[in-house]
């Protein structure tokens, strides 16, 4: 049976012969082109939710849900070279706001309960509370833990809280004052080390984020994230307590017994450059600076020592000592004479003693401190060679001794030198130092010819114990030969023992020395009348030199103005003390007497106690004598010379005190000589002829007589009889 096969039918698809129309064709364009600007506008709305304000809007949220507190990282102590702690942390505590997670309703009571307990405005106070911009507001820092107690008693809601805070705390009070500095409120350094080295002392702080609920609680079990503060650098000083103690004692009798301005010290470890001890009396205390008076506390706290120049005079004439013998400018064996001036260019240049030293090799030289010798020593030398020896003794240039404030001294370059400025440069004249430069030049003279450079930290320590910073003590250069180095402090033993520098024999020690008596200069660069510094340096043991300490004395308003009167004594107590301190024995055997009181008597009365000790006296003046120095009890060296002073019990008249003199030996002198000596000494002078000749053979008074000053003395003249 045939099947019928079903014929299959074929589709036909056909392409459309006509295009679209261009109004359809333009809105599919349109169409495309605005959803490719929405996605752009889109992605670009998105770069900056996620990528610019990502950060804000992470941080608004983490602070919608978290609470920051900032963990304070513990400063750094400051410590001196046998570990005493000078400057620590006390703990108190902070009053901290936290103004978003402040109820509004609650502003005006912690405004008026907070300002009533803390002392502040309710304005400021108010105005904080509402401060929603800041997450964390401290309110008040340092206060007690009374204080603390009573913030947390008032229960003024979450969006007031206590924490725990630090106090700078200085446990040696006005101890190197000036060394060390002072903090704000907020412990950052504001003076001092403190200052200078705030980034190494201050640490970085910490965080501590808790969560809260949406009403600002703190979350029971919620999660703590805690950054630990890194705590600042410990600092340990080259200081001492026990020789700053020295130091400040001595610089405090210095003012009082000589009624004087200011008095500044510094004692070196010659060996190293290590600054044991550094004070600028009058001075204020570490825990109380007096904030209310600025003018007053940038005056207590500038250290002058490393802050102010002066022309040093006579002390500076250990460098020119040094220079030059090392230079072959001088020997032990040079001569010089002395008439009581120096004649430089045509200009009489004077000695401090205008009746001259007459005929002197160099060791007496240095002993009578002879301006004329150091002048001839200058010049011998010259500008290039001269100046070559100052640069290498560390003037005109920073020491770099760490210490804020430190100036460079002035030494006008030597292309604007005359012969006559070279020759005042050699006895301490036109050219001007700080204290810490002649200190660390006058170690080179005597070490052995090194300088070391001074500094004021020994080391920085982490709070592991690990050394982080240590002072480097090996010289910088060496200045002058040990040869030289040797001679000089032999000669300068010589000025203690028998010349200027005597009241500054130890007894038992050797001791090497130079007194000063610089003029001061008012604003106009003039010579300021009557006011001066006084100073000694001196350094010991002399045969194996260890310590040297300066002292310079500001405006002293007594009579007997000189370096030797003035400093000496106060060099020699701190040198004794530090040398028994550091258990140095003595190099011999001496006779010594104990200092007798003689506080309350007379002059009269008081010279013949000493005499009969074997002790000599010096007086300021003749009244009843109020203190002395050395003081009684004391052991000294028998011959010694004991100041005696009057009126310093704190009450001065306002009527210029009466001064007293002693009469010296004036037969053999010619008359000018004895005008000049008798003008020195405020004595005038009375002959029996207007125009005096010859020689002086008698006198109205003899010598050793004590005379009050404006004492007309009569003195006769004549001729030598040289008829056999």
């Amino acid at each position: 049976m045939a099947t019928k096969r079903k014929k299959r039918r074929r589709l036909k698809f056909t392409t459309p012969t006509t295009k679209p129309s261009r109004p359809l064709k333009a809105r599919l364009t349109r169409t495309l082109y605005a959803y490719g600007l929405l996605l752009l506008l889109l992605t670009g709305f998105l770069f900056v939710i996620q990528v610019i304000m990502g950060p804000k809007l992470q941080r608004s949220a983490l602070s919608q849900w978290t609470r920051t507190t900032i963990v304070p990282a513990a400063r750094g102590e400051i410590l001196d070279r046998t570990g005493k702690v000078l400057a620590t942390n006390g703990n108190v505590y902070k009053v901290i706001l936290w103004p978003k997670q402040m109820a509004e309703s609650d502003r005006e009571r912690a405004a008026a309960e907070l300002s009533r307990l803390l002392g502040l405005s309710y304005e400021t106070v108010l105005k904080r509370c509402a401060s929603t911009q800041y997450q964390e507001i401290v309110l008040k820092r340092q206060v007690d833990a009374a204080t603390r107690d009573a913030v947390n008693a008032l229960k003024l809601g979450s969006g007031v809280g206590t924490a725990t805070d630090s106090k700078r705390y200085y446990p040696m009070g006005s101890l190197l004052s000036q060394v060390i500095g002072f903090t704000n409120v907020d412990n950052d350094g504001q003076a001092g080390l403190e200052l200078s080295y705030n980034k190494y002392l201050s640490g970085t702080d910490g965080k501590q984020i808790a969560e809260t609920d949406s009403s600002g609680n703190l979350l029971a079990y919620g999660v703590v994230d805690y950054i630990e503060p890194i705590d600042g650098l410990d600092m340990v000083l080259s200081c001492s307590s026990v020789i700053e103690s020295y130091l400040e004692n001595a610089l405090s009798q210095a003012i009082a017994v000589n009624n004087a301005k200011s008095a500044q010290g510094i004692i070196m470890d010659c060996t190293t450059g290590a600054i044991l001890a550094m004070a600028s009396k009058p001075d204020y205390d570490l825990n109380s600076p007096p904030r209310n008076d600025l003018e007053l506390l940038a005056e207590l706290s500038r250290n002058r020592i490393v802050t102010d120049v002066y022309e040093p005079g006579s002390t500076f004439k250990i460098l020119t000592l040094a220079s030059a013998i090392d230079s072959g400018a001088a020997d032990l064996d040079s001569a010089y004479y002395c008439g009581g001036s120096y004649l430089v260019n045509g200009e009489k240049i004077h000695c401090w003693r205008h009746a001259g030293h007459g005929s002197q090799n160099l060791t007496e030289a240095a002993e009578n401190s002879c301006n004329c010798a150091f002048m001839r020593m200058a010049l011998l030398m010259g500008k290039e060679k001269f100046y070559d020896y100052l640069y290498a003794f560390g003037l005109g240039q920073s020491t770099e001794s760490g210490l804020p404030g430190e100036v460079r001294g002035i030494v006008t370059h030597e292309k604007y030198i005359t012969d006559n400025d070279l020759a005042r440069i050699g006895f301490g004249q036109s050219i001007a130092v700080t204290p810490l430069q002649l200190c660390s030049a006058v170690c080179a003279a005597v070490n052995g010819g090194e300088l070391h450079q001074p500094y004021v930290i020994e080391r920085m320590v982490d709070k592991e114990g690990n050394t982080v910073y240590e002072a480097n003590t090996a010289a910088l250069r060496r200045v002058i030969s040990a040869e030289t180095s040797a001679k000089v402090r032999a000669i300068l033993q010589s000025v203690v023992d028998n010349g200027t520098g005597r009241n500054c024999r130890i007894a038992g020690y050797n001791v090497g020395g130079k007194t000063g008596t610089a003029q001061k200069y008012d604003e106009y660069g003039r010579v300021d009348s009557g006011k001066y510094i006084c100073s000694f340096i001196g350094f010991a043991p002399a045969e194996n030199p260890r310590y040297v300490c300066l002292i310079l004395v500001d405006e002293p308003q007594v009579d007997q103005i000189f370096g030797s009167t003035v400093a000496a004594p106060f060099v020699r107590q701190v040198l004794e003390d530090v040398l028994h301190y550091s258990g140095i024995l003595p190099s011999y055997e001496a006779e010594t007497v104990t200092v007798p009181d003689v506080t309350g008597l007379t002059a009269d009365e008081a010279e013949a106690k000493l005499n009969e000790a074997g002790l000599s006296a010096v007086f300021q003046s003749r009244d009843e004598i109020t203190a002395q120095v050395p003081a009684a009890g004391e052991t000294v060296p028998k011959g010694y010379e004991v100041l005696l002073y009057t009126g310093i019990d704190g009450e001065y008249d306002d009527e210029e005190p009466k001064r007293y003199v002693k009469v010296p030996d004036l037969t053999g002198k010619t008359p000018l000589q004895v005008y000049d000596i008798l003008t020195k000494l405020g004595i005038e002078l009375v002959t029996d002829t207007d125009d005096p000749a010859g020689f002086a053979y008698m006198q109205g008074v003899s010598e050793g007589t004590v005379v009050e000053v404006g004492y007309k003395l009569a003195v006769y003249f004549r001729f030598e009889n040289n008829e056999d």
